[in-house]
């Protein structure tokens, strides 16, 4: 069985895209607007994309009646956005607050978020999450999709300062995953979540990078 999603339908009832490119890492991104009004929202097209200096991306599908998303704006027009980390205590504030509201009403209100300020910026913080990065605006690339919810604006940014709840960190100083659970997109309504993990190293890596300074020792090439 195969299909060209371009330009077919998917021979299957509901197609596999997203059910196969998974887990999906969630940016659940807060920002303030220009007015004032803060917003939060979780997006499943969040990445890292580089560590020196450390850079981010998301990208942000428009609505249909191609409005676009609120915290691209916000980002756009304030230069800043913080991401919190989405963990399975906090799956319902994130499920609640990506709500399609409108502009002038906070996610944070609406969900019951309690905030807490940002160090860089007037964009607030989930207060209950263990981990943040404020992140500064570098630049929006919009790409046209074949629908007005297709077209997307993919925004980067670089990370500016790093929060860590020291409880939610193991005793060498390693982001304890299992105990935070972070949680992740998959396809369909499905959701992951990530309670236990396991170690490989990639033979012949230098000490650096067997210890995760550097360059992160998880490719599977020496381009990966």
């Amino acid at each position: 069985m195969k299909f060209d999603p371009a330009r077919e339908k998917s021979p299957t009832p509901h197609s596999p895209f997203k059910g196969l490119t998974v887990p999906r890492p969630i940016g659940w991104l807060s920002s303030v607007s220009s007015e004032g009004v803060e917003n939060l929202a979780p997006y499943s097209q969040w990445q890292n994309l580089t560590f020196d200096p450390p850079m981010v991306m998301f990208a942000a599908n428009q609505y249909p009646d191609g409005r676009r998303k609120d915290t691209v704006i916000n980002a756009e027009e304030t230069g800043w956005f913080v991401w919190n980390m989405a963990t399975w205590a906090l799956r319902d504030a994130v499920n609640i607050s990506a709500m399609a509201l409108p502009p002038e009403v906070s996610e944070f209100d609406h969900a019951g978020v309690p905030r807490r300020a940002a160090d860089l910026s007037a964009a607030p913080m989930v207060a209950e999450s263990p981990f943040h990065f404020e992140c500064k605006y570098l630049s929006t690339h919009r790409l046209k999709g074949n629908s007005t919810v297709g077209t997307i604006d993919v925004v980067y940014a670089t990370v500016e300062r790093i929060h860590m709840d020291e409880n939610s960190l193991t005793p060498d100083g390693r982001v304890d995953i299992a105990k935070v659970r972070p949680i992740a997109r998959m396809g369909y309504f499905d959701y992951t979540v990530v309670d236990s993990t396991f170690e490989m190293r990639v033979p012949g890596a230098d000490s650096d990078a067997q210890a995760g300074l550097g360059g992160e020792p998880m490719g599977f090439s020496a381009e990966g």
